[in-house]
């Protein structure tokens, strides 16, 4: 349904609307006081490709729909840039074949589900290669975000190694990346040993006593999450597994099934108004917005390993897998009973609001 616009303007919240809101994604991740009490003077950077000329108005009508606090240009809490992080000039809207406007909407509307006290900035790169996107990162850390969701990826390349150096190291900034939508295998930049791999959940309501349980994202053998062993990254000091020699993927995971969906409000594409998205894109940005949540990263550190030090903090999942693979756990849950490897995708779900805390250096 579309919500209606008053003739002053103000935006009239819709009758209904299908997918989780703010409200069940809080509950969920027992995010809801963390939600209310922290993110104020943090700011959560998405980086996306061309431009949504609707951004700042579909904002306006999710977040009304939901009761949370406005977020404008005019009050500062939102700005969108180019990839050079200014004003103007944009780059030009999405292809018709693309659905980009969708994911700058998705991206800025979890973000305001989960940190609405935060402030947001879109960056639009100019195209979806490397180089635009990567340029699309730093700019946002240039302007000050220490907290940037990267929801794209594409396959891995022998190059990585420059990207990584190029875009992605960035000490004390919380970057996040999407672990792929595709089934078991690893996508760029996901697989970036300075980034936060992003897996994905299905997630649904439960009568235990968290309320909400998940399992392995996987809807059939070429769609759900992506997790796996990089053929090219260098596994960071901070994983320990045994079973990919390079860097492990995912770290952590959050709803992203289709069929466990977030609601978004998105008006420039073929099916403008109230849509419900999966996906890791939908992954990316919660977790970068629970960081957030968790207060500024400590300078020098790469935040990811903040999860692999606060096993305890993280939910487990522990049904469901996306393949089969050699080592196992790789595509399949650990079970609850078993010793916690140190890093075992896809089967950490969202952290609790203290995680991950900054390190004491």
């Amino acid at each position: 349904m579309l919500a209606k616009r008053a003739a002053d303007g103000a935006v009239q919240p819709a009758a209904t609307v299908s997918g989780y809101g703010p409200t069940q994604l809080q509950s969920a991740y027992n995010l809801a006081s963390a939600a209310a009490a922290n993110g104020t003077g943090q700011t959560v950077a998405v980086v996306d490709a061309f431009d949504d000329p609707n951004a700042a108005s579909d904002l306006a009508v999710y977040r009304s729909q939901y009761g949370l606090p406005a977020c404008t240009v005019a009050n500062g809490c939102f700005s969108k840039v180019n990839e050079q992080g200014q004003t103007s000039p944009l780059p030009s809207p999405a292809p018709a074949s693309d659905d980009w406007t969708g994911e700058e909407s998705l991206d800025i509307d979890m973000v305001s589900a989960i940190c609405p006290n935060c402030h947001i900035i879109l960056v639009e790169a100019s195209s979806e290669s490397n180089d635009d996107l990567g340029a699309g990162v730093n700019a946002a850390v240039s302007l000050g975000a220490k907290f940037v969701s990267n929801s794209y990826g594409g396959s891995e390349a022998s190059n990585d190694g420059t990207y990584d150096s190029e875009y992605y190291d960035h000490p004390g900034v919380a970057v996040t990346a999407s672990a792929g939508d595709s089934g078991y295998g690893v996508e760029y930049p996901a697989a970036s040993q300075y980034v936060t791999s992003v897996g994905g959940t299905s997630l649904s309501t439960a009568s235990n006593t968290r309320g909400w349980t998940e399992s392995v994202w996987n809807t059939s053998s070429t769609e759900g999450t992506g997790s796996g062993c990089s053929a090219y990254d260098p596994k960071p000091t901070w994983q320990k597994d045994t079973g990919c020699a390079n860097r492990t993927v995912s770290d952590v995971s959050a709803v992203a099934d289709p069929a466990t969906g977030v609601a978004v409000y998105d008006t420039y594409n073929s099916n403008g108004g109230w849509n419900v998205y999966g996906g890791t894109s939908v992954a990316s940005p919660l977790i970068a917005s629970v960081y957030a949540l968790a207060g500024t990263p400590a300078a020098n550190t790469t935040p990811a390993s903040y999860l692999y030090a606060h096993t305890s903090s993280l939910y487990d999942v522990t049904t469901g897998s996306t393949s089969t693979c050699t080592p196992a756990y790789l595509c399949t849950p650990r079970s609850a009973t078993t010793v916690r490897p140190v890093s075992v995708p896809p089967t950490a779900s969202l952290p609790s609001p203290r995680v991950p805390p900054a390190p004491t250096r």
